[in-house]
């Protein structure tokens, strides 16, 4: 369990609510695969603001869209109907889009946090995170940014209770410690939509609290916009929101939202008061 104390300051000092600017902007999609013969719908008119700063906790049972809503959300999976956007500081940003766009799309703007770390064994633990600027490069960046690549590195490292830790090989840290790394390494390009899929599941407790605390953290301090899949009660306890997904259907856990939206609060209260 991750327990510095300066670390541990930044954090109290960082849960601040989220400001009321909407970074993802996700309305009426609609997604379906061919599973036999048979046609299956996976995600059923999905709606979904989430703020710069915010938290989104989805849950629900295994196969009901959850890791798939992300995949859309990340640009890793196209809907078939509906709006999937990002409200970027450079403009708004399709993540819709196919191909070399979509993985721009991702590099630039989208961090991913999956299950499982699939860490790269021959790097050190500094090198996963420094990878991270190189993708879709043909030459070597300049000296310049290798340098500010590994200023950059060494402070997520910090931020995450990994200081001094560069050096070392994956295949020496702990699950937990792991699970540190691939947080880290999906904040190095700066992403303004940081997507969570369960990457406490195969932790323990403590080490999953800790990991959780993290995602508060860095969602706060680096302003992400945090779309966080998970079965953990306790995990989803500690977002601002928690929606419930239910055969690729998206509402409030206490089943307030009909019809697959779920917006954000400033929204639902903005629609209470009319």
């Amino acid at each position: 369990m991750i327990s510095p104390t300066a670390l541990d300051s930044r954090m109290a000092d960082s849960r601040t609510a989220p400001d009321s600017r909407t970074a993802l902007h996700i309305s009426g999609v609609d997604l379906e695969v061919v599973d036999g013969s048979a046609t299956r719908r996976i995600l059923d008119d999905v709606s979904l603001d989430v703020n710069r700063g915010e938290i989104v906790a989805v849950t629900g049972p295994s196969g009901s869209g959850k890791s798939t809503l992300l995949a859309v959300a990340g640009c890793l999976q196209t809907p078939d109907t509906g709006v999937v956007k990002l409200h970027s500081a450079d403009g708004d940003v399709d993540l819709t889009a196919r191909g070399a766009a979509a993985a721009r799309v991702r590099r630039e703007h989208v961090g991913l946090v999956f299950q499982q770390p699939n860490l790269l064994p021959s790097l050190t633990v500094q090198e996963q995170l420094i990878v991270m600027t190189r993708l879709g490069r043909i030459l070597p960046p300049p000296t310049s940014e290798r340098r500010r690549a590994r200023e950059r590195a060494a402070e997520l490292l910090e931020s995450v209770g990994l200081a001094g830790m560069g050096d070392r090989r994956v295949s020496t840290l702990s699950g937990g410690q792991q699970a540190r790394v691939n947080l880290a390494r999906a904040l190095m390009n700066e992403p303004e939509l940081l997507l969570v899929d369960e990457p406490t599941a195969a932790l323990d407790r403590a080490s999953a609290e800790a990991v959780t605390d993290l995602i508060v953290d860095v969602t706060r301090r680096y302003g992400a916009a945090t779309l966080h899949v998970t079965h953990d009660p306790g995990q989803a306890a500690r977002a601002d929101r928690v929606l419930e997904m239910v055969d690729g259907r998206l509402t409030d856990a206490g089943g307030a939202a009909g019809g697959g939206a779920a917006t954000s609060p400033e929204k639902r209260e903005h629609a209470a008061a009319r």
